[in-house]
């Protein structure tokens, strides 16, 4: 089976084309909305730039910040991970976990590539994508890094336990799809301008970030306001998103900048979306999610977990948003961390969708277990 092939019947792009068709307008209304919201008058308008100069400054910048290290370093010591998994002998699930806690779905698209190809086993696959919390966990990072430092091991530990009992009793026996890729993304090719550009406010945006952890309020940065880059920023994101010719994952072969600039613009239009959601309901809607929830309260790791089974950044990044603005406990969100599988379960279904339907019906029984052991062992932990 071809990747064209694979393309074709998951309707995704081929490589080093363009995406074409409704999604690319759909993205344009949903870019004009949002610039239409930041421009509105009175209270909207005043809410909407303040919440995405926050979602820019709290996320994006850091989103920016952690792919351009990672891809950097990806492209600086390249080597072929699905050779490194293969030799680990016992170490493979240890590793494959590892890269699925990885921000990002990268990893974990990786290590479903390798169980295609062979070089992993399913225990390998299953502790990837139970350690895998996606996209959700830069935005973790960047506004709880206090829960994200005790989330992300867990998950880790969670996936390394999760695979070695996989690999112990598992019997089942999936065909491989030989010449299957993980290479879905179409390649852009070249470093844009729009690349560059989308770095740039982000370099100061960055500097603000890190000073607001610190309890620092910084107004202005080089001379501007640090709402006139944060939301520069924000507009530019918008452009390069609307105008992408990629969904959510880029292709390895293109430059650390347009990958960063690419991804990032993907994650920020979920987390602004997110922010957006949240504060109308509260301040035009009048809803109280968090009192609402309290009644609930036991249902709320489940529906975390069933959410976490939807393909996909978005609604996991709008469960993390809900814990935290407070509405949400840490049980609901360490069984949607474990649970969930990120935009990774979008390329592991085209690749091989047997085995990543399998594995996420493995990662549901340690997403319940650990889920509601917080909920009734530890009900206040990290809320």
């Amino acid at each position: 089976m071809t990747t064209d092939t694979l393309d074709r019947r998951q309707g995704l792009p081929r490589p080093g084309t363009a995406f074409l068709g409704p999604w690319r307008g759909r993205r344009l209304l949903v870019a004009l909305t949002l610039l239409a919201l930041a421009l509105a008058p009175g209270e909207l308008g005043a809410l909407t730039r303040e919440l995405m100069t926050d979602a820019y400054v709290q996320v994006s910048v850091f989103v920016a910040a952690t792919l351009l290290l990672f891809y950097g370093s990806e492209r600086l010591f390249r080597f072929d991970m699905g050779t490194v998994l293969r030799h680990a002998r016992g170490w493979q699930v240890p590793m494959a976990a590892l890269l699925g806690a990885t921000p990002g779905c990268g990893g974990a698209v990786i290590v479903v590539a390798a169980y295609t190809s062979g070089n992993v086993g399913m225990g390998a696959v299953v502790a990837a994508l139970t350690a895998t919390m996606g996209d959700a966990a830069f935005l973790l990072i960047a506004t709880r890094p206090d829960a994200a430092a005790v989330l992300l091991p867990l998950s880790f530990a969670v996936g390394v336990a999760t695979g070695w009992l996989v690999d112990r009793f598992d019997r089942s026996d999936l065909p491989r799809l030989k010449g299957a890729s993980c290479e879905l993304a179409p390649r852009i090719g070249r470093l844009r301008p729009r690349d560059i550009a989308y770095v740039l406010p982000a370099l100061p945006g960055l500097a603000v970030g890190v000073a607001q952890l610190g309890q620092v309020e910084i107004e202005t940065v080089i001379g501007l306001p640090v709402a006139a880059i944060a939301l520069t920023g924000t507009a530019l994101g918008l452009f390069i998103w609307a105008s992408s010719p990629v969904t959510a994952m880029t292709n390895a072969k293109d430059a650390p900048l347009t990958r960063v600039a690419e991804e990032t613009s993907f994650i920020s239009v979920w987390v602004i979306a997110a922010y957006l959601a949240y504060d109308y309901a509260a301040v035009f809607g009048g809803l109280d999610l968090a009192a609402w929830f309290q009644t609930i309260a036991p249902l709320l790791p489940l529906i975390a977990i069933a959410v976490g089974f939807v393909p996909g950044c978005g609604p996991q990044v709008l469960v993390t948003t809900l814990y935290v603005n407070g509405a949400l406990p840490f049980a609901a969100l360490i069984g949607n961390a474990i649970s969930n599988d990120g935009d990774a379960l979008f390329p592991a279904i085209a690749i091989n969708p047997r085995a990543a339907l399998l594995a996420t019906v493995y990662s549901a029984i340690p997403a319940l277990l650990v889920a509601y052991g917080f909920y009734l062992f530890a009900p206040g932990f990290m809320n």
